[in-house]
């Protein structure tokens, strides 16, 4: 319970501050950069030597996988039943179909299922949201923003991403046997700063501010990344025979709320980007209640 309370005062907090305290310019990218280049790589090399590689470990990364590329013919598909325009489709298709599993995915796994359930998290959202949003989010964005993607640029931008890399050493280190005593007792205290600051950099980027026409969308939208996602996530792995702490792991990430830099993505190829934030902002209050309500019915 005390874990939970502390993701929530840390998104209150960020949420005050840059309501009252007027924080100074700049400081959601300096707190992004460190969560980001630091913090987040710190955290994955602290617990992929730790992760056990069994014959389940595919499900997390296969789950966020499901919801994307599902949300896409959701979305798709309602979008012309509805008359939608192309840039409402492809916010839907990036916000809804990209999970915040690292900002908020890694503390609230954290909080209900321990270490264990952390590295899980980690597995769903190296392997599967970030490729995902580098590669067929740039691509989604692109083609609903009329542009062509650049293949080129995508796969640049996977190899050099900082966490990216940190998989790739934890993994040979979690070959070789893990990290020195030294070592392990460095990576992980400076991964536990990504808990407060990345909730506190939530709060200071929270937006609501529904706009013409955009209820409908805006149900569509959370109805599917909060309820039916995860829901197809969970028949998934029940139908491939997945069970324990990786089954639950993947659903709740599945479960969790839209991505920030999914948000932005939309933002920067200009696709109704008023409807990505209010959706973005509505995710993740909600999240907050349904995630364990989600792991509630997982465990029982």
């Amino acid at each position: 319970m005390s874990a939970l309370l502390l993701l929530f005062v840390c998104l209150l907090l960020g949420a005050l501050v840059a309501r009252y305290a007027r924080p100074p310019a700049g400081i959601v990218h300096g707190i992004n950069w460190w969560v980001i280049n630091i913090a987040l790589p710190a955290l994955v090399l602290a617990l992929v030597p730790k992760v056990k590689v069994d014959a389940q470990l595919w499900f997390p990364v296969a789950a966020m996988w499901a919801v994307f590329f599902g949300a896409w013919v959701l979305f798709a598909l309602l979008g012309r039943a509805l008359g939608w325009s192309r840039g409402r489709i492809g916010a839907l298709v990036l916000v809804c179909g990209l999970g915040n599993t690292s900002f908020m995915g890694y503390p609230m796994m954290q909080a209900l299922h321990g270490k264990e359930g952390l590295a899980l998290a980690v597995v769903a959202d190296q392997l599967g949201c970030f490729p995902l949003l580098s590669s067929a989010g740039v691509a989604v964005a692109a083609w609903y923003a009329g542009k062509s993607p650049q293949p080129k640029a995508i796969v640049r931008r996977i190899l050099t991403f900082p966490s990216f890399l940190a998989l790739v050493v934890g993994g040979m280190a979690g070959a070789l046997g893990g990290w020195p005593s030294a070592l392990d007792g460095v990576f992980m205290p400076i991964g536990a700063t990504l808990t407060p600051l990345a909730l506190f950099s939530v709060g200071l980027q929270f937006k609501f501010h529904l706009g013409e026409r955009q209820l409908a969308a805006l149900v569509a939208g959370l109805g599917w990344k909060l309820a039916l996602a995860p829901l197809a996530a969970w028949l998934l792995g029940r139908a491939f025979g997945v069970q324990g702490l990786t089954l639950t792991v993947g659903v709740l990430q599945a479960a969790m709320a839209p991505m920030i830099s999914a948000a932005i993505l939309a933002d920067e190829h200009k696709l109704e980007p008023s409807l990505a934030n209010t959706i973005l902002g509505a995710g993740i209050v909600l999240s907050l209640a349904t995630v364990p309500l989600g792991n509630l019915l997982l465990v029982g």
